[in-house]
């Protein structure tokens, strides 16, 4: 049954502290919902549901800037408490993997960072009898700048396996196990965790289970990418499972974080990279590794940010607090996402777009066309990527009415 469009309105105007009516239409950026690729959001440069800092974490980072004095140079793969408490976010303080001392986290500047120091250590520790240098399987359609990464680590041979069903709007299940069937042995293949860019659209637990088989029988290598973990479904349990998945099964993994967008923290560039190895034997020369890989690239990571996630963590009351500002974000953009469909259906937009709440995270795939996304960006001044994906983060109860108009016009006037 649906909902009446006028209260969803009201609640969302609360939430925003603004009127909803588009009856002020202020200059572009007013209205724009750009998407700007993962990597780059999870580092802050599009604001997420809530610019403000959590407060939370407003608390702690005045505290600990109050006296900087006494600090030092954090070693090469970062903040050890830090490490830690990343390990355990992802992977559960009961992980086998992490009891038997088969976990390896690294602090990184970032999500991209974290990409990129996977990427060295593939090249260099995959395979210490041979130089490996691919293939890697990117899903298709993928952040644009995960190939660049992977070629700036010297992996030239990058592939593409079938994700997104732009016609049906869902993940092709059949299609992305057809590809990964027919990859060679010891190929890499990056999936996004939770809340994949830039359909929005996730794999279902079931579709994980029948991959991960896949994987294990077909001998492939799983790189994981987790650049918003809890901006998906509000649990960050839920958003890791996938991780989890792959590591209760023995396998060897890598997983790409970034905490700068689930804390609020832009501008720090807060990532970790996640290594789970098959044998605790290994773990010596994979540190050793990786510490001669960041001194040659950032030399060390920064502390501040850092510093106040592992506070963050690893104090009760405050994980509490954290974690219920997180899922109140995450109701506000799936709340954006029911009043955007609903405002279609009453406008009588062509077409389903059950698709828009399918989907999760802070973005979506909306199914336009090459024609109407130029529409929206130069008649309607709402900046979406050429794909189609939309930043539901950048609506609110100021521009939600005008964005709604302008998908309707773009699907009545444009081919």
């Amino acid at each position: 049954m649906s909902r009446p469009s006028g209260g969803l309105d009201e609640i969302l105007v609360k939430q925003n502290g603004g009127d909803p009516g588009g009856h002020h239409c202020e200059p572009i950026n007013t209205h724009s919902a750009a998407a700007v690729p993962a990597a780059a959001a999870a580092e802050g440069a599009e604001p997420g549901p809530d610019s403000k800092q959590l407060s939370a974490l407003k608390r702690d980072s005045q505290a600990r800037r109050v006296d900087l004095t006494g600090r030092e140079y954090p070693s090469s793969l970062g903040l050890t408490e830090f490490t830690r408490r990343a390990n355990e976010v992802v992977l559960g303080k009961s992980s086998r993997a992490i009891m038997e001392s088969r976990v390896l986290g690294v602090q990184t500047p970032g999500f991209t960072a974290a990409v990129r120091l996977g990427a060295e250590l593939l090249r260099h520790c995959f395979d210490a009898g041979a130089a490996w240098c691919g293939p890697v399987y990117l899903s298709s359609p993928c952040d644009d700048s995960l190939a660049g990464i992977f070629q700036a680590a010297g992996i030239q041979d990058i592939r593409r396996y079938y994700y997104w069903d732009d016609k049906l709007r869902c993940i092709c299940l059949e299609k992305l196990l057809q590809d990964l069937e027919g990859a060679p042995e010891q190929s890499v293949v990056v999936l996004s965790a939770s809340a994949h860019y830039p359909t929005g659209a996730d794999l279902s637990q079931d579709q994980w289970t029948v991959i991960t088989q896949l994987i294990m029988r077909r001998r492939l290598f799983p790189f994981l990418l987790l650049p918003a973990q809890g901006l998906c479904y509000g649990d960050f349990k839920r958003d890791s499972w996938p991780v989890q998945l792959c590591a209760s099964q023995g396998m060897e993994l890598l997983c790409a974080q970034s905490f700068s967008h689930c804390f609020g923290l832009y501008g720090e560039a807060v990532g970790h990279l996640l290594c789970v190895l098959k044998q605790s034997s290994l773990l010596i020369s994979l540190q050793s590794q990786a510490v001669k890989l960041v001194r040659s690239l950032w030399a060390r990571p920064s502390v501040g940010g850092a510093d106040v996630v592992a506070t963050v963590l690893s104090n009760p009351a405050h994980l509490v607090e954290w974690q219920g500002e997180v899922k109140r974000m995450v109701e506000r953009s799936k709340l954006i996402r029911d009043i955007l469909r609903e405002k279609l259906r009453l406008l009588g937009t062509p077409g389903c777009w059950d698709h828009l709440t399918q989907q999760g995270g802070l973005y979506c795939s909306t199914g336009l066309n090459d024609q109407q996304v130029e529409f929206l960006t130069k008649r309607r001044h709402v900046n979406l990527l050429p794909s189609g994906c939309l930043n539901v983060s950048a609506i609110n109860g100021r521009n939600l009415k005008y964005i709604s108009e302008s998908i309707h016009l773009a699907m009545t006037t444009s081919p």
